[in-house]
């Protein structure tokens, strides 16, 4: 039945053909001589022309939209540009008479987004959310591609964890057996540690925290794409690194993903050669002189950061923005201190587009530094010796940073929440479906 099937996307290549397709019912229109059915598949929509007793014979199978179908027809010349099958044949593999628990298409836009949520396996479906599915495939793809080009090696660090990889932030507790353990909030130290094997490191894969956030901005388990590299002179090489690597991204995105980023309305960001750079405390001072907030306070708030986010744009031309310099206070156990200013780290935030994207920097690599940090925070050595082991027999000077995928993502798109981003998205409150 699907040996001879043919992508909707593909149809174009066949005009004059006559070809099968199949997929999913999402719409009917019925005029006084002709109907039109439009066909959803995994790759995209085609119109479909039948006759006014092809329709009535849908509508006596009760096939209404989420109907399986397989479709067969002449590929033709459709209107404003675009392809459609005529001269079709219909067959139902599977009628759905129960009305959508959500419309699809521009019904969509009038479903609440916890609605939404509620109905993703439906709701995903839909074209426009689909897209954006794709679009985060695709930027996976590109960050994949982009660090094996320059000699790093993808690993698999475990999401289950004795200890809290970084203080400060809340983390979710499991029964593992007679002992407890907990979600991982980052690769971090596995991959401090594999550097010491590979160099070059990076790592695709879910990571959780449990932060009470409700905001448009915060989800508790999102994908960090995770990147490590040894024998660094500074901070700013690995941010160079990085910038390197958001133009791979980028750039993969508008070869792979040309037909979803236009159906998005997509603007690409401005990404530089080299990207724009203010230290901490002179992006305080300039946020005091515009009246946005206070000169001195440890970290930015989201305004603040939207406020940066303009100016890099009107002073550079760039959608991006290095914050580095912040404050050790601010900072994990492992950050390296920046040479001056006194309490600076050797790290950075990379605003995309006003909004904290990556969080990254220089790390401590001498043992003797790295046994103090971790006495000064009261934790006992013996939780973290496999961690210590690495640096008591040898590290070189390292960085790296961390992306999170679906804030990449909701800033590349424009989405209003973070949630839209993420195909089955757990906050404080969801856990189904």
């Amino acid at each position: 039945m699907f040996e001879q099937r043919v992508r909707t996307t593909a149809v174009r290549e066949r005009i004059g053909a006559r070809v099968r397709v199949a997929g999913w019912l999402m719409t009917i229109r019925s005029l006084s001589k002709v109907g039109f059915l439009v066909l959803r598949d995994g790759w995209g929509t085609l119109q479909v022309v039948v006759t006014p007793a092809q329709l009535e014979r849908l509508q006596q199978q009760r096939a209404g939209p989420g109907s399986v179908l397989v479709v067969e027809g002449v590929a033709r010349d459709g209107p404003n540009e675009t392809v459609e099958l005529g001269e079709a044949t219909v067959e139902v593999l599977e009628a759905i008479a129960e009305p959508l628990p959500v419309p699809l298409g521009r019904g969509l836009a009038n479903a609440k987004l916890p609605t939404q949520l509620d109905h993703a396996p439906t709701v995903l479906r839909d074209p426009k959310r689909r897209a954006v599915l794709r679009v985060a495939a695709a930027s996976v793809e590109g960050f994949r591609r982009t660090l094996g080009a320059e000699g790093f090696t993808e690993i698999h660090t475990p999401r289950l964890v004795a200890t809290a990889t970084e203080s400060g932030a809340n983390v979710f507790e499991v029964k593992y057996f007679e002992q407890t353990a907990y979600l991982a909030q980052s690769p971090q130290l596995y991959k401090q540690i594999m550097v010491g094997v590979f160099e070059r490191v990076f790592e695709v894969g879910p990571v959780f925290r449990a932060e009470p956030h409700a905001t448009v901005r915060h989800l508790a388990e999102y994908l960090s794409l995770d990147v490590e590299m040894g024998f660094i002179a500074s901070h700013l090489e690995v941010a160079a690194m990085l910038g390197h690597v958001l133009r791979g991204m980028v750039e993969h995105l508008g070869h792979a993903c040309a037909t979803e980023l236009e159906q998005l309305g997509v603007v690409m960001p401005a990404i530089p050669p080299t990207l724009p750079r203010v230290e901490f405390v002179q992006a305080r001072a300039m946020i005091a002189g515009a009246g946005i907030g206070p000169e001195h306070a440890p970290d930015l708030a989201p305004a603040e950061e939207k406020w940066l986010g303009q100016w890099a744009h009107r002073e550079h031309g760039s959608d991006v923005l290095l914050v580095t310099g912040y404050p050790m206070s601010k900072r994990p156990f492992y950050t390296h201190p920046a040479a001056e200013p006194a309490g600076a780290s050797a790290s950075f935030d990379l605003l995309l587009r006003g909004t904290e994207l990556v969080t990254g920097g220089q790390r401590l690599h001498r043992y003797a530094d790295v046994l103090a940090a971790i006495d000064a925070m009261g934790t006992p050595r013996e939780t973290l010796a496999g961690y210590l082991e690495a640096f008591r027999y040898g590290m070189p000077p390292h960085g790296g940073f961390a992306i999170g995928l679906e804030r990449f993502v909701a800033q590349l798109v424009g989405l209003d929440n973070i949630r839209q981003a993420r195909a089955f998205p757990r906050d404080t409150t969801r856990l189904h479906p």
